[in-house]
């Protein structure tokens, strides 16, 4: 089982700037994995799990993000794991 769990709901310009491939870029770099999704109200949404140091680690980077976008408030709700989730994937 995983030690934490995050979800993460970020707004901005994070949409059409390479927001999910690079999140999940620096996920499997840390060793986190999970999903990130675009939503159809343009926010980007994440489930992060793994050691609390390395999803605290995505997590900070996502307030930032590639050089395009411009985060303007990141939400995170810590969530007990149910289950493992395999890899990092990027969802339509």
């Amino acid at each position: 089982m995983p030690e934490v769990q995050a979800q993460i709901m970020v707004r901005g310009r994070v949409q059409r700037v390479n927001y999910r491939a690079s999140l999940q870029q620096v996920a499997l770099a840390l060793g986190v994995t999970g999903w990130v999704r675009n939503r159809a109200d343009g926010t980007v949404e994440a489930v992060l799990q793994g050691s609390p140091e390395a999803v605290q680690a995505v997590i900070d980077w996502a307030w930032v993000g590639p050089r395009n976008a411009q985060v303007v408030d990141l939400t995170k709700e810590w969530i007990s794991p149910a289950a493992v989730i395999a890899g990092f994937n990027v969802l339509d």
